[in-house]
């Protein structure tokens, strides 16, 4: 079961858990005084989740330090709950091995993760954020790994492994510093596979990644990745899940890359190798503030990894768009077919195409790759930090006549598709309004 404390004030309320990159450890803490509008009872979770649980949304729920759902263990999300992680205990929500997470929100009641400061005062890496521990395959010796900041083991043989679902979640102003340079990810996926279902996605000003795969077979639909000060989308570790309608804008003042992609940084050749198929897919830069990150590219995708990347838009980074590493690890699953990048446009960026991508548009190898071509994508509103639109006025507006999409799988995941890019071009529905939002602080 969980330790639940009620409070409807400032008032100290038992001890907390503090994590820390090496231990957890107990503290007396007391709750946050700054929960928006102390207009319901807030209940501090500590410690952890033992049973089945629900949380209504006639609360808000306070994280005090590390919460694990333990194995065997469910928590329900109700639409329309706030959760929120508290600085002080470094508030952080842990699915175990076995433990399932079920937060599942609609788009006139999202569920929300957010900090506990107030507002205009909150910040990139103000608490933790969402950590979902499987047993789906991991390429690491042993097949197992320990989860950074002491969140759990993951790694497993299963890849149908059920950790839980996520339907229309916001999960804002995480990703705390646990020791220098290393940072929580807004939601990270640890060998999670394909038996849940993640939909309807947001991370949002992560101190770090918005959202990783650290391998696992997991799944995700209509997800936005926004102003991250790390990357938006990585995976490592042998992820081979599959991902469609995805929306990144990247935050200039300290952003790395779009989308940074590995196989295994220790060995590039490890099995299973890291090979998501990814259709419909957006990434817009900052062209006017990459200067602060190390990487301003849409893309790097290297040591030893395969994608299938379909169907993308990309524009607005000052540097250039998708780098593909050249060690041979990498560039050998261009040449055997293994990795597939087709039907995209990359558009108002200095080097559009980089020369690493060239050769294999030139050889036929990546179809229908364009550079320099409008897509009918603004780079001036899909980087407005306070409400990014992803939406073309139109597919036909691509110079040089439409650019047909390439239909994915028909395999039950899947959607066919009659456009390029995240979002359908209007008045069709834009599936990132109404549940989704943007704060800068």
């Amino acid at each position: 079961m969980t330790t639940l404390s009620r409070v409807s004030s400032g008032i100290a309320v038992g001890a907390a858990l503090v994590l820390t990159h090496s231990a957890i450890v107990r503290t007396d803490q007391a709750p946050p005084r700054t929960v928006p509008g102390i207009d319901r009872p807030v209940v501090v979770v500590t410690g952890e989740i033992t049973g089945t649980e629900q949380w209504t949304n006639n609360n808000y729920y306070v994280l005090r330090g590390a919460v694990f759902i333990r194995q065997g263990a469910t928590l329900d999300i109700q639409a329309g709950t706030r959760i929120i992680g508290e600085a002080g205990s470094v508030g952080t929500l842990i699915v175990e091995r076995g433990g399932r997470l079920n937060a599942i929100g609609t788009r006139e009641q999202p569920i929300v993760f957010t900090s506990d400061q107030p507002v205009g005062s909150r910040s990139r890496g103000d608490w933790g954020g969402i950590i979902v521990n499987g047993r789906a395959p991991i390429n690491v010796p042993g097949g197992e790994a320990a989860g950074e900041g002491d969140t759990g083991v993951y790694g497993g043989t299963d890849p149908n492994d059920n950790s839980g679902s996520m339907r229309y979640v916001r999960v804002e102003f995480s990703g705390v510093e646990f020791s220098p340079d290393n940072e929580l990810n807004g939601i990270a996926f640890q060998a999670v596979g394909r038996g849940g279902s993640y939909d309807y996605i947001q991370a949002h000003m992560s101190r770090d990644d918005a959202i990783e795969f650290f391998g696992g077979t997991a799944d995700i639909k209509h997800a936005i990745m926004s102003n991250a000060a790390d990357d938006s989308l990585d995976w490592t570790f042998g992820w081979t899940g599959r991902a469609q309608f995805l929306a990144i804008t990247q935050r200039g003042d300290d952003a790395d890359n779009g989308i940074e992609a590995d196989n295994n940084e220790f060995n590039n050749n490890f099995l299973p190798r890291s090979n998501p198929q990814i259709y419909n897919i957006t990434v817009c830069g900052d062209p006017d503030r990459n200067e602060g990150g190390e990487s301003p590219r849409a893309a790097n995708l290297r040591r030893g990894t395969a994608f299938t990347i379909r169907n993308f838009l990309v524009t607005g980074f000052k540097t250039t768009s998708m780098q593909i590493e050249a060690s041979t690890a990498t560039t050998d699953q261009i040449t055997n077919g293994t990795t597939q990048l087709g039907a995209g446009v990359m558009w108002n960026m200095p080097t559009a195409i980089h020369a690493s991508v060239t050769p294999h548009v030139t050889s036929g190898r990546f179809p229908n790759v364009r550079g320099g071509v409008d897509p009918g994508v603004s780079t001036t509103a899909c980087s407005n930090h306070d409400a990014p639109n992803f939406q073309p006025g139109s597919v036909a507006t691509l110079a040089g006549g439409q650019l047909a999409p390439i239909q994915p799988p028909n395999d039950g995941f899947f959607e066919p598709v009659t456009f390029i890019g995240a979002v359908p071009p209007a008045p069709q529905d834009d599936w990132t309004r109404g549940w989704s939002a943007y704060p800068q602080r």
